[in-house]
């Protein structure tokens, strides 16, 4: 029994342009390990290149496209219930993306020589 896109109305997508490929795959790693919640709630990893706007690459570090050096946007699409339940989801990832992001400028070679 499959649920339908209507089952999940509410939706947003968030995009994280990072420094390089390696960063955002990183980014896309560290914050796929842990799992939604809520039954209610739904979320996608993808990384995209920033000249397309185009999704190049699943969240999987099986698939191929996760190579892919134009790829430095980090993309996460949300869909919920309600938008409660969207909003709850959403903030926790901020903070997830929040801690992600402090470690990468404070311990990343990329970051840290980009900075001037």
């Amino acid at each position: 029994m499959g649920t339908s896109q209507s089952d999940f109305p509410c939706s947003l997508v968030i995009d994280v342009p990072l420094l390089s490929h390696r960063l955002a795959s990183a980014a896309l790693r560290a914050l796929q390990v842990d799992a939604e919640l809520s039954p209610l709630v739904r979320r996608k990893f993808t990384l995209v290149a920033s000249d397309s706007g185009a999704q190049s690459t699943t969240g999987h570090a099986s698939e191929g496209g996760l190579e892919d050096d134009r790829n430095v946007i980090l993309r996460t699409e949300y869909s919920a219930t309600t938008n409660r339940m969207l909003r709850v989801a959403v903030n926790g990832f901020m903070e997830s993306l929040s801690v992600v992001l402090q470690v990468m400028e404070e311990l990343d070679v990329d970051v840290l020589e980009s900075q001037p």
